[in-house]
């Protein structure tokens, strides 16, 4: 008897738990193309960059290569950079922003094995929860941030500037997106 009540919630569940999927799928695609990210496809490319013209920094995931870009030409770079990882991943996006530096910041969230807060020379953050390029080492995943070589990271500092626009891009879902795939 017990069996045969179940049966409708478990029906209710299933639809439930389909629902769920769909919508996420369909925020995925929404997100993928996001006015922002068909924006930044309508301009042209940087050579040598999956990026497009207006960015002043540029960071692709799947090359973990990153580069500096003034009037749509690299002015430093290809950079070995790494991103993050480990369920922490670094957020992709077309129209982030330079928001804050901050030239000796600490991490409240990443701590040394003392407990003391990591420091993080030469942050330059630029998307929500912290995301930054800054000093690390571009062997070692990140908590999200960009890790730019130490003989680098002053560079990015220096260069980049409050509101200028930073692209974090797949280049191959950026070469599927503007060839229609």
């Amino acid at each position: 008897m017990d069996t045969v009540r179940q049966r409708p919630r478990r029906l209710v569940a299933l639809g439930l738990g389909l629902a769920t999927v769909a919508g996420v799928a369909v925020a995925g695609t929404a997100l993928a193309g996001s006015p922002a990210a068909e924006q930044a496809r309508a301009e042209p490319l940087v050579p040598g960059t999956p990026c497009s013209v207006t960015a002043k920094a540029c960071v692709d995931l799947d090359s973990q290569k990153s580069w500096l870009i003034q009037d749509g030409k690299v002015v430093r770079g290809p950079i070995g950079i790494s991103s993050g990882g480990n369920g922490q991943e670094t957020p992709v996006g077309h129209s982030l922003r330079v928001y804050r530096k901050d030239a000796t910041h600490k991490s409240e969230e990443s701590r040394l094995p003392n407990g003391d807060p990591a420091p993080m020379p030469w942050s330059v953050f630029f998307n929500d929860g912290g995301i930054a390029f800054h000093s690390g080492d571009p062997n070692r995943s990140s908590a999200g941030c960009i890790h730019v070589p130490p003989a680098e990271a002053k560079a990015y500092f220096d260069y980049l500037q409050i509101g200028d626009q930073v692209q974090v891009v797949k280049a191959s879902e950026e070469t599927a997106a503007r060839n229609g795939k």
